[in-house]
């Protein structure tokens, strides 16, 4: 909240606030002047409100001085017309002319009725204060504010994802399984992992919205990876390791199916192992997250160290047995001698 700074509108100015209401007055300009806020000058309506923004606002600028300029616009509301509320301030301006006309603007706005006023900008440069630059400046403010990375990841994700709610008895399935959509939340959780904001995502189904929900996010390490998995129901783990193979330093992305066997309905092992599949080519083929290795498991004791290291990096085995040929079957007897017929 701004400080004020007790500046108000003399006895000419409050007056002539009155004189405003009957649509005749178009622009007038408001300075501040021995700590008052004084009326400086003042046009009448000669045309459209659009012809008279180029032609009276210049007359009423002084391109050095600060000041405050209400404009009339044709449209009105319960109360009147409305306004259009300036503040006009240059960019060499002193620091302290800058401070005072920014405290004391709501000042002003009150006095005269922010019921009035439909839109309050700032304009530094006289440029802005053309009618082209004022609509540039309206196309601006209605712009969406930029996008982090982040956030422009998650919207082209949710412009190409499937996000067809397709439920256990239905028949349209993709080729690869069931493509139920996944939470938003779910979805910037992964966008998040790309990032490395967490090592560790754990998702699961809701099986009567039939949607893939986040169920949590952290930083873990290789030796309490199984105790995030859940013993009576089945998940999906993303999971980034950490670890040295062969002198290199690697950060290999598991992902992880888990499904604790007849634990769990028939249902919903159906689903988990269909909606797999359109996961992990959101994953891989929309977020760009290489998956280094995907692994299914019961039970989370197995995922130790040593396991995990296992299926990124199969051990070679570099004894080879030495092709045997095979022995015939048993029981044939004997081998036979020939002998060759003479020649005659």
């Amino acid at each position: 909240m701004s400080h004020q700074t007790g500046i108000k509108g003399n006895v000419e100015l409050i007056s002539f606030f009155g004189k405003c209401r009957d649509g005749q007055i178009r622009v007038f300009r408001v300075s501040i002047i021995k700590e008052e806020l004084c009326l400086n000058e003042f046009a009448r309506k000669q045309s459209n409100w659009e012809e008279d923004f180029d032609n009276l606002i210049p007359l009423l600028l002084d391109e050095n001085q600060p000041a405050y300029l209400l404009f009339r616009l044709d449209s009105q509301n319960s109360l009147g017309y409305e306004w259009l509320f300036i503040t006009w301030i240059p960019e060499d301006a002193p620091v302290r002319e800058k401070m005072i006309y920014a405290s004391t603007k709501a000042t002003l706005k009150s006095q005269f009725g922010s019921g009035q006023i439909k839109e309050d900008i700032l304009v530094t440069v006289p440029e802005d204060l053309t009618l082209k630059g004022y609509l540039k400046q309206k196309k601006n403010a209605a712009a969406p504010a930029p996008l982090t990375q982040a956030e422009e990841e998650l919207a082209l994700v949710k412009r190409t994802e499937t996000n067809a709610h397709i439920g256990y008895d239905s028949k349209h399935q993709t080729l690869s399984g069931v493509a139920f959509p996944i939470s938003e939340v779910g979805l910037k959780a992964m966008i998040d992992f790309k990032h490395k904001n967490h090592s560790y995502i754990q998702l699961s189904i809701d099986m009567a919205k039939e949607v893939v929900n986040l169920e949590s996010t952290d930083q873990i390490n290789v030796h309490t990876l199984g105790s995030r998995v859940p013993d009576d129901h089945g998940r999906y783990h993303l999971f980034r390791f950490p670890h040295s193979h062969e002198g290199d330093f690697l950060e290999s992305i598991v992902f992880i199916y888990s499904m604790p066997g007849y634990a769990c309905s028939i249902r919903e092992r159906m689903l988990y192992s269909s909606c797999k599949g359109p996961i992990t080519d959101l994953i891989e083929n929309k977020l760009l997250i290489t998956i280094d290795k995907k692994i299914e498991v019961e039970k989370g004791d197995e995922l130790t160290e040593e396991f995990v290291m296992d299926e990124l990096h199969p051990k070679k085995n570099l004894h080879q047995p030495k092709f045997e040929k095979p022995k015939g079957p048993p029981g044939r007897g004997a081998r036979r001698l020939t002998s060759q017929k003479p020649q005659e």
